[in-house]
């Protein structure tokens, strides 16, 4: 009888101790892609490390939800999301929907809001966000652009002059990004300038593809792209003359090999694995933010890539490899403008 019961309390005490693990409260994660995710490689990876974060968590489900090309329209679809109250955290990325979330926030003050690419600074209770250093991501692109108008690459021409081509006009691009990319570029020829051309939206391969062919009639021969979908006019146009692009956010030389010699990349994958982890465990700090840099590993040049190492010229290349020790080492670190 005693064995019977020592057997039975063991039993029950093993259950006990199982049942938390069994019970884990369900975890709703609504993913609102600003956009649509296919083709925007910084959408791509936040929904793709949203999903690791469930596949590892039986208690986490992950809903995606895009809001198209209208920014109009995000702020109703935001608040469309928030008000159904099925979710514990609206994970999003985008230096546009702070201001979003925080006009939705003030009719849904207990939303979770987890902002990637963000451009606010902290104190907002409920919110997270992560700031990538994109002066320096500017710089890296920029140094890089210098150096090949300047070389004896075969699309360079004499012309100190390089190109932008972005999608929309926000506070990061116009405070971080084209400040740091003219530096960059500046640091290697203070007399490289600068033709900058706005598209007005995401998709508009062919306008794109207009403003590239002008810049290129105008003596541009390395354009940097920050343009979404629209990027593809860029890329077919500067194929077309043998000029070529650097991309921003993410590796994709295999696109158009030989004519995307850089891409300067951010790690958003980690960043918002890392974060929606610690917001499912609970160890999420709301209402702070932090910023990441090209020393943490979050702001990058994918230059181990074959297509960039076999089709950008040795010289460039070495001297971008000293700039980039610099930067990973953290001997050279930029400031962030208030936005």
């Amino acid at each position: 009888m005693k064995r019977r019961f020592l057997f039975i309390v063991a039993a029950v005490f093993s259950v006990l101790l199982a049942a938390p693990l069994l019970s884990a409260a369900p975890v709703n994660v609504g993913v609102f892609v600003p956009g649509v995710a296919a083709g925007s490689p910084l959408y791509e990876t936040m929904v793709a490390a949203a999903q690791k974060v469930a596949a590892e968590n039986a208690n986490v489900t992950v809903k995606v939800v895009e809001g198209g090309f209208n920014q109009a329209d995000w702020p109703e679809k935001v608040t469309s999301m928030v008000a159904t109250g099925s979710y514990d955290f609206i994970l999003t990325s985008n230096p546009s929907l702070p201001a979003i979330c925080q006009d939705v926030a003030k009719n849904f003050p207990n939303q979770k809001f987890i902002i990637m690419d963000s451009g606010l600074q902290t104190g907002v209770p409920n919110f997270y966000a992560v700031m990538y250093n994109q002066v320096e991501q500017g710089y890296i692109a920029g140094y890089l652009a210098g150096l090949v108008t300047k070389s004896k690459m075969k699309g360079a021409n004499t012309d100190l002059k390089i190109g932008a081509i972005v999608a929309q006009e926000y506070p990061a691009l116009n405070k971080e990004m084209i400040p740091g990319y003219l530096q960059g570029a500046q640091a290697v020829d203070a007399k490289i300038t600068l033709d900058y051309r706005v598209i007005g939206n995401w998709y508009d391969a062919n306008k794109a593809g207009d403003l590239a062919n002008s810049m290129m009639d105008a003596g541009v021969d390395v354009i940097l792209s920050i343009s979404g979908g629209a990027s593809q006019g860029i890329i077919k146009a500067a194929q077309t003359r043998g000029k070529y692009v650097i991309y921003f956010d993410s590796d994709q030389y295999s696109l158009a090999p030989g004519t995307i010699i850089g891409c300067v990349t951010l790690d958003q994958t980690k960043a918002v694995y890392d974060a929606l982890s610690k917001a499912v465990k609970g160890t999420l700090a709301f209402g702070t933010s932090v910023t990441l840099n090209a020393k943490d590993g979050f702001v990058d040049m994918a230059d181990k890539n074959p297509l960039y190492i076999n089709n950008v010229a040795a010289d460039v290349r070495a001297k971008l490899t000293d700039m980039m020790k610099k930067f990973r080492t953290g001997g050279f670190v930029l400031p962030i403008p208030q936005l």
